[in-house]
């Protein structure tokens, strides 16, 4: 489907409220229950109670989105920046990803990763905010599907796909933040 009447941010908070009806769905991050980034904006109307509030441990927090989603819970775990992701390369790459293969297919955790290539407009945040490590996390992870939202129109379908999937992979979502204001 292609509705030219389709907006980038909007089509993310039809996302998020989509993913905060489920009952297994938990929301956490830097600015997830308080203001601080643009994807703050995005769960304006997820319920309070599902948005956990994280300190700057991108790895700890990493580490317990796989954690709850050992549980049966789908943490829908948010980086506002490929940059801050980097920081918990070591839970995703080497626990969240080889979780399969480590235990034959025994845990199969259900993470919904959200980040985003940082805004370089109206202000260039500097070259530390804005990369974009899309193919490099596709080689690094056989598990984890990687999928970058170029248009308005991928994107309910690529959260729904990640919630609704049923092959024990996560995926992990790549944004554009110059296109929350500009498509």
């Amino acid at each position: 489907m292609c509705n030219s009447d389709m907006k980038y941010f909007d089509e993310l908070c039809r996302a998020m409220d989509f993913l905060a009806r489920d009952e297994r769905t938990l929301f956490l991050g830097q600015a997830v229950a308080c203001p601080g980034t643009g994807m703050t904006n995005t769960l304006k109307n997820v319920p309070h109670e599902k948005l956990l509030e994280m300190p700057v441990t991108e790895e700890l927090q990493m580490g317990m989105s796989t954690g709850l989603a050992l549980t049966g819970l789908v943490p829908v775990t948010i980086y506002p920046r490929w940059n801050f992701l980097l920081l918990a390369v070591n839970q995703i790459v080497g626990h969240l990803d080889k979780l399969p293969d480590m235990s034959a297919g025994g845990y199969q955790p259900k993470v919904i990763i959200r980040t985003g290539i940082g805004s370089e407009r109206p202000l260039h945040p500097q070259h530390q905010h804005v990369g974009d490590y899309t193919e490099a996390f596709r080689l690094m992870c056989k598990n984890i599907e990687v999928i970058r939202l170029d248009k308005p129109e991928d994107i309910f379908p690529a959260y729904q796909h990640a919630l609704e999937r049923t092959d024990g992979r996560s995926t992990l979502l790549v944004e554009h933040g110059d296109y929350y204001n500009e498509k």
